[in-house]
């Protein structure tokens, strides 16, 4: 049980201002560091498609312009895109990243090299499907739509307002070649995306483990005398109220004790509420080290304890109570301060039929008032 005794909560010192600003400037330049990784991937992927652009162009497909102008566009988006990281801009956004204005930026884009350079169409059209599904990894439902109403609308003013014959090189075997090249990056982007995605998931089902145990946490730990380690007042009455319910939906029987330290106020006047703490931190974990798994116990108030004994009749609950008792006042208190002694007193009474918790524990109390009269260190029964 020392181990219970130092796990127990202590106090929450509130955060300054100067440690929240810190952590805001640390998760804000972690932002920012993943737009970077981001916008150097996509100008990663500019500069790969003009060296397939310029292969066409060695084979005289297209132009070595096209390939000069669609590297100079894309970096140059890419340049603004990060300048306007670096000042902040994207944090005035939900999406931080502005993943569905740059995906329909970037669709316009290879829309117009399509209508440029036509004879090698096949490279920006495939790079349509890689941005949208890119785009459509962090996008909203409407988000989504728009950019596709974008990409669609594009479309339909390449293929019915012009007459393009968007072209797929496979003359030469130098086209055959860059085709090649073409679907195997598309591929490629589209396998990234789908590890991407994946980890995405996977990340976001650790976050959801990590919060529903923060949330079991602040659970357990509204439920906890922070002193003791104890249930509080409100859980422990709460699981009173559910163990009666029990008894009346089976006939199963129960008993309940009210433990109170004897002289406590004598132990924080001669030896200090420091000592005093520790002397009930020390009890609780006593208790808890001789207690059944199914016992419940907690602080009913000061040096008050509620016990609640399920399935145990009124003379099982004594002599439980009895040993408990023994137990406490056999504990090496001197520990804490020479000559110092702790004892307990308790109330023991059972539920009967139809009995409500005030009743019960006005008769638990009646009893623990009669153990005090006789002298303390000892058990009574009602």
């Amino acid at each position: 049980m020392g181990s219970a005794a130092s796990s127990l909560p202590g106090p929450i010192a509130g955060a300054s201002e100067s440690g929240r600003s810190r952590l805001t400037a640390e998760r804000l330049e972690r932002r920012a560091k993943q737009r970077r990784q981001i916008q150097s991937m996509i100008a990663a992927c500019f500069v790969l498609d003009a060296v397939v652009l310029l292969i066409y162009a060695h084979a005289g497909t297209t132009s070595v312009w096209v390939a000069a102008g669609y590297a100079l566009t894309g970096l140059c988006l890419v340049a603004v895109y990060v300048v306007l990281s670096e000042r902040g801009f994207h944090e005035r956004f939900r999406d931080h990243y502005l993943v569905a204005p740059q995906s329909a930026i970037n669709m316009v884009n290879l829309l117009v090299f399509t209508y440029i350079a036509p004879e090698v169409g096949v490279l920006f059209l495939c790079n349509l499907f890689v941005v949208f599904g890119f785009g459509a990894l962090r996008t909203s439902a409407r988000q989504t739509a728009i950019v596709w109403t974008v990409m669609v609308l594009g479309l339909a003013v390449l293929f019915l307002g012009t007459d393009k014959t968007i072209g797929m090189p496979t003359a030469t075997r130098i086209d055959r070649l860059a085709t090649m090249l073409v679907f195997a990056l598309t591929i490629g982007r589209c396998m990234c995306l789908g590890i991407f995605s994946s980890s995405m998931q996977q990340s976001l089902y650790q976050s959801g483990l990590k919060l529903k145990e923060a949330y079991r946490r602040i659970e357990e730990l509204a439920e906890l005398d922070e002193l003791t380690g104890a249930s509080n007042r409100r859980s422990i009455m709460r699981t009173l109220e559910e163990e009666i319910a029990r008894c009346a939906r089976n006939g199963s029987s129960c008993a309940v004790a009210l433990i109170d330290l004897d002289h406590f106020k004598r132990i924080n006047d001669v030896y200090g509420h420091p000592i005093g703490d520790e002397a009930l931190r020390t009890f609780a974990i006593g208790m808890f080290a001789n207690l059944r798994s199914v016992d419940r116990f907690g602080r009913y108030g000061g040096e008050e304890f509620l016990l609640v004994l399920p399935d145990l009749s009124q003379d099982q609950a004594i002599r439980a109570l009895e040993r408990l008792r023994a137990i406490i006042a056999d504990l090496d208190w001197s520990a804490f301060s020479p000559g110092m002694r702790v004892t307990i007193s308790a109330g023991v009474t059972t539920l009967k039929p139809r009995e409500n918790s005030d009743t019960l524990l006005a008769r638990a109390d009646g009893a623990l008032y009669a153990a005090k009269a006789r002298g303390r260190n000892r058990i009574a029964s009602a």
